[in-house]
């Protein structure tokens, strides 16, 4: 990575090897699990080899995504690879897991020693206890800014991808049945742009709940990575 390209980002030192990595962080991710309590998440995710249906090498407390070792990436995750060059470090963002729980998330994303993406760190908290308490905990409970989810977190890549998929057909506002090919361009540009064509399958899944044909998605596709 060149002194240019480093400035751009929060200082997270390079490591060699996603190994090494994982042997530093784990009882770092058991000390940070344990302190802040078990419904705080800790995940160690490998994005080398952009296998996002089986990136998770670590975690701490999977029970409050539903995930475990051998689970997949997130968005976020996906997104990342679309954009490598950028800082992508997050802190204190709103996530959601599948099934409706609101959690309090932030991400660090390590780079080998040419400044590629290797792998992430990140932090989910559950705040559906604290949201249960909130009369009784009001003082204690921090004001959560109105924000649209930046996050949703799953056991499998698919549930992860049909978010994608619905939040690109709310971004048209139309219903499926009225999409135009300007609308089904439009919601394969915001998916392009988000990383979600590096889930295997995905343009075959968005293909089906547009009622388009994979050959027709493909073509679409063809025209806005040449830029038309």
């Amino acid at each position: 990575m060149t002194p240019e390209m480093s400035a751009l980002f929060t200082p997270v030192p390079a490591v060699d090897s996603i190994e090494t990595l994982a042997a530093m962080l784990r009882p770092v991710m058991r000390a940070i699990a344990t302190a802040v309590g078990p419904h705080c998440e800790v995940v160690l995710h490998d994005l080398r080899d952009h296998h996002m249906e089986r990136t998770i090498v670590a975690i701490e407390n999977g029970h409050v995504t539903g995930r475990s070792v051998g689970g997949p990436s997130t968005n976020l995750g996906l997104e990342v690879l679309s954009s490598e060059s950028e800082d992508h470090n997050r802190f204190g963002y709103p996530g959601r897991t599948s099934g409706g729980r609101d959690l309090n998330c932030s991400s660090i994303y390590f780079r080998d020693q040419d400044g590629k993406v290797m792998a992430s760190l990140c932090i989910n908290v559950d705040l559906t206890a604290l949201q249960t308490a909130r009369t009784v905990l009001d003082d204690l409970l921090p004001q959560r800014r109105s924000q649209p989810v930046s996050e949703v977190i799953a056991p499998d890549i698919t549930t992860v991808l049909d978010d994608m998929i619905e939040a690109a057909i709310r971004q048209v506002g139309k219903p499926v049945p009225l999409l135009g090919k300007p609308e089904r361009v439009e919601i394969l540009r915001y998916l392009e742009e988000r990383g979600a064509f590096f889930v295997k399958r995905s343009v075959e899944r968005t293909a089906r709940r547009l009622s388009i044909s994979k050959v027709t998605a493909y073509g679409y596709l063809d025209e806005i990575r040449n830029g038309s």
